[in-house]
């Protein structure tokens, strides 16, 4: 593969604007398996990226890459640079806490903690250094509405989380991340497991939150990219094939494989 990767302009209203984050000539392996190789990806303000392609392309990998969760793993190892707001993650004066609260992850699997709706935002509140009762009730409020949540469960503060449907516990920890006010919103394929109802919920928390936030959505569902992204990046074997505003990528691909992905003749 090694063709060079296809970009497009920035969206409507970023052109000389620095980017939010910038990948620049990003490689990552863990031990001896490359899984990334020569990425360059800009994410702009206020907008919601897709990242789609088959299984094995490095979608999630990247994205564990921008707060640095790989890191966790003692046999992971980069090339290259990533930049949040002009500095490099990477970089020895790099907070990596501050990191992860300003690049919030929302997963695959929601998991709850086994405690109240309430607790189960307050706690990292409380953690980040948040000790005032109405402050911390206020971003409760706050974050569950983000999240498309609050109509659904505000009398029901105090009961346990696990009580929660598959698709409200989802919903659930995306206002944990919430709650801590952070930058750039990344999602590792966070309706894999849900209902079309509970799906079409957080594509509407995704559309109203890219006001605030930049979004960045690993989906292997290209219809989901379709419709909640703003621009998509197409993976293909650890390689950046092509990114393009959604519209162009989807009815006109100007890479032959990402046509081939898009209309299911593998993948």
């Amino acid at each position: 593969m090694s063709e060079p990767q296809l970009q497009s302009d920035p969206p409507a209203g970023q052109q000389g604007l620095l980017p939010k984050i910038a990948i620049r000539n990003f490689s990552a392996r863990f031990g001896q398996s490359q899984v990334l190789t020569g990425i360059n990806l800009e994410v702009h303000a206020c907008e919601r990226l897709a990242i789609i392609g088959p299984a094995s392309s490095g979608k999630t990998t990247l994205l564990r890459s921008l707060n640095r969760l790989n890191d966790l793993n003692a046999t992971f190892a980069h090339d290259g640079e990533i930049l949040l707001d002009g500095q490099d993650i990477y970089g020895d004066s790099m907070d990596v806490p501050t990191l992860r609260r300003r690049v919030g992850m929302v997963y695959a699997v929601p998991i709850p903690l086994p405690w109240s709706i309430y607790d189960n935002i307050a706690y990292g509140l409380r953690l980040a250094g948040i000790k005032g009762r109405s402050e911390i009730s206020v971003r409760v409020e706050s974050s569950l509405r983000n999240a498309v949540l609050w109509d659904e469960i505000k009398d029901r503060l105090r009961m346990p989380a696990m009580n929660l449907s598959g698709g409200q516990q989802q919903r659930l920890c995306m206002a944990r991340v919430l709650a801590l006010e952070p930058e750039v919103l990344v999602l590792d394929e966070p309706c894999s497991g849900l209902d079309p109802i509970s799906t079409a919920k957080i594509e509407q928390a995704l559309a109203e939150l890219k006001d605030r936030y930049s979004v960045v959505l690993v989906t292997n569902n290209t219809k989901q990219a379709a419709r909640a992204s703003d621009r998509t990046a197409f993976f293909l074997m650890g390689e950046l094939v092509e990114v393009g505003l959604t519209g162009q990528v989807f009815t006109a691909p100007r890479h032959e494989r990402t046509g081939q992905y898009i209309t299911g003749h593998f993948g």
